[in-house]
């Protein structure tokens, strides 16, 4: 089996949704979910038109990501982004966690 068949093998495994309410945890999920289909920083970098140390830097900053940026990194990883209504309600305007 070669590793793009193993790359395709699991993202067929979907992920459960995740909930996230920081910058870190998107990081974080980008950064996992990269390691899961055994993807290097350089891989995502030449599907965004990135270099390598951008990425690692954007895994560590992701507020720095743009919507666009994001949208395609998660089409590469196999994410989606859905929206919805926060259960509580709004946070306070700040940019704490973010």
């Amino acid at each position: 089996m070669s590793l793009s068949d193993t790359r395709l093998n699991l993202m067929e495994i979907p992920l459960p949704p995740q909930v996230l309410a920081t910058g870190d945890q998107l990081g974080q999920l980008l950064r996992s979910t990269r390691k899961r289909l055994k993807l290097n920083q350089a891989d995502i970098g030449v599907r965004l038109n990135l270099s390598q140390n951008r990425v690692s830097y954007l895994e560590l900053h992701p507020e720095d990501l743009s919507v666009k940026q994001l949208l395609i990194w998660c089409a590469v990883l196999g994410l989606e982004v859905k929206l919805g209504g926060r259960r509580g309600g709004s946070l306070p305007l700040s940019k704490e966690g973010w």
